[in-house]
């Protein structure tokens, strides 16, 4: 069976690997969401930040299926495992996913858990303070948001929400 992976947040523009192939897909039943508190990637326990998560809901995700080499397939997944499930925040699944070009795979995709301690919902106001002022062990929170708003729009997926949050962010900066 062929590896799949979905990336809808930081994957988008940082896979950590070189997929064989990475074609635009839609998840339904998710939502992409600033609903995970991170507190080792672009934040700290003391000065959480956020970042994104795939949360239930009725509606759709729509982000990239990329196509795992076979032979890399243990590596990527030892990988993404490590960088994913750092805090047991992700649920890791299997989805299935609607390629752009027809084709139906599933992929391997993290949710958020909404038990786990890290899972919020915030205002965008809040939102938008926190990831401004947010820094973790890769970077600064609004770098997190400005790549990820950079790859939507050149994949010409409209997020309203994530339109507002980088407008508001960079008038906090």
């Amino acid at each position: 069976m062929t590896m799949w992976v979905f990336g809808y947040g930081s994957l988008l523009w940082n896979p950590g690997f070189e997929p064989v192939e990475a074609v635009t897909a839609t998840l339904s039943g998710y939502h992409r969401s600033f609903c995970m508190l991170s507190i080792h990637h672009r934040g700290t326990v003391e000065d959480p930040g956020l970042v994104l998560a795939l949360d239930e809901g009725d509606a759709t995700c729509t982000g990239v299926a990329f196509r795992v080499a076979e032979h890399d397939e243990d590596r990527v997944l030892a990988d993404l495992r490590e960088r994913e499930l750092i805090s047991s925040a992700y649920v890791e699944r299997h989805l299935p996913l609607a390629l752009q070009d027809g084709r139906d795979v599933d992929a391997l995709a993290y949710v958020i858990n909404r038990d786990h301690e890290q899972y919020c919902q915030f205002d965008l106001e809040r939102q938008a303070q926190m990831i401004a002022r947010s820094v973790g062990g890769r970077g600064p929170n609004p770098e997190y948001l400005f790549n990820t708003a950079e790859h939507l729009v050149k994949m010409g997926i409209s997020d309203p929400d994530m339109d507002w949050l980088v407008n508001r962010v960079r008038a906090l900066g």
